[in-house]
């Protein structure tokens, strides 16, 4: 399920116009580094559905948590052992890349988390935690997008604007500030003739479409050639696929990692609601966190040197029951984990202030309590990345957060 808003009734024009505007950073001068030569860079996954964090990243050795979770908890020992973490959590075995990367001090776990959201509907969880407004009922526009129009007038970060991945924008990025659109091919790819045609076309009859025109075939040609090997990447499945997730976030990483790209970026993989069948370290949630994982895989080698100026973060609107259900799944629940990874993170932590999970320290007697605030998190990152200030992470970006602090020193 996704909260995608679309403009009423807009002309062709004005989308494709939009559009023109949205691949308007191809045009822009190369900005020189910043002072301390870094070249932040933040890229956000939405995971819709509600991630089940207990199986991602399980507290192994709480007494409590095998009991709860039943076949689904993860366990150090076995055929399918969980990746150590520390000596309390470990992390799903369809999750190695992470772990080699908390390993190496670039990523990081906030356990215990979740918005300021207390239901359980995927709509108004999902509009609360792309929105950043308190509660839900606010789909026109994103905290990250408010993110950029918040930075200062000129900013090569602002000026470069965004980046969404996928067949619809996230609403996480919609908003005025200028955002680049970009969906890996669902069908064959035009051929050469056909596009020169359709731009030759445009070019008489309407050339600002044909500038927002040529704009799409050049970020579409960028984001799909391997340059490596020089083979073209072909479909590989939707965002709710892990081959998908991987084929996304290649041709994403190759738009960031351009002198002229966008530094942030969104992208919204779907299929997370696991209430039948969820699977533990093997079954259907093990494949989808694999994706996950392969999609961290693409943007540490496709963005290559920027990857050290990277900061990525994967989100869910909420988490799922502490408790198996009799179809061995997970209800709708409220804590959850934000994952954190990249080269500018101060990873090899998982930042928890650990709730416990005896029946008298669940969330309504079914749910991981929520100990820190997923909007603390997206503070501290916008803060540490581009210098965002206090006062307007919590007047503009996430409206009336105020008493939400950022979390300091997520970025090394």
């Amino acid at each position: 399920m996704s909260l995608l808003c679309v403009p009423p009734h807009p002309s062709r024009r004005a989308v494709l116009t939009t559009g023109g505007a949205l691949f308007a950073w191809a045009y822009l001068p190369r900005f020189a580094r910043a002072a301390d030569n870094r070249d932040p860079r933040l890229i956000v996954i939405v995971l819709r559905g509600a991630l089940d964090g207990l199986s991602a990243v399980g507290p192994v050795d709480d007494p409590d948590y095998a009991g709860l979770h039943g076949d689904i908890a993860l366990s150090l020992a076995g055929p399918h052992a969980a990746l150590p973490l520390d000596g309390f959590f470990a992390v799903n075995p369809a999750m190695p890349v992470f772990a080699r990367l908390f390993k190496a001090n670039q990523a990081a776990v906030v356990h215990a988390a979740a918005t300021g959201y207390r239901e359980r509907s995927h709509f108004d969880g999902q509009d609360v935690l792309e929105s950043g407004f308190a509660g839900p009922g606010h789909v026109a526009t994103g905290w990250l997008n408010r993110a950029l129009e918040n930075l200062p007038a000129g900013d090569r970060v602002a000026t470069l604007g965004g980046l969404a991945v996928g067949p619809s924008t996230p609403l996480v990025i919609r908003g005025a500030a200028p955002v680049l659109g970009w969906a890996p091919q669902s069908l064959p790819a035009p051929t050469g003739d056909l596009a020169a045609r359709v731009l030759d076309l445009y070019q008489h009859r309407d050339p600002v479409l044909a500038v927002a025109l040529q704009k799409g075939l050049d970020a579409d040609r960028m984001a799909l050639d391997d340059q490596m090997n020089g083979n073209v990447m072909k479909p590989r499945g939707g965002l709710d696929s892990a081959a998908g997730m991987r084929q996304a976030a290649q041709g994403a990483a190759r738009l960031i990692a351009a002198d002229d790209g966008p530094r942030v970026a969104a992208l919204a993989f779907d299929g997370w609601d696991t209430h039948v069948n969820e699977g533990g370290a093997t079954g259907r949630l093990a494949t989808l966190l694999g994706g996950l994982d392969g999609a961290f895989e693409e943007f540490e080698k496709g963005l290559g040197e920027r990857w050290k100026d990277t900061a990525i973060v994967a989100i869910t609107e909420f988490g799922r029951t502490a408790r198996i259900n009799g179809t061995v799944g997970t209800d709708h629940g409220t804590g959850t984990v934000v994952l954190l990874a990249g080269g500018a993170i101060r990873g090899g932590r998982v930042i928890a202030d650990w709730p416990g999970l005896k029946p008298a320290q669940l969330y309504q007697q079914r749910d991981l309590a929520p100990t820190s605030d997923v909007r603390a998190v997206l503070k501290g990152l916008l803060a540490d990345q581009f210098g965002l200030s206090a006062t307007a992470l919590g007047d503009k970006v996430f409206p009336d957060s105020a008493a939400v602090k950022p979390m300091p020193d997520l970025v090394a």
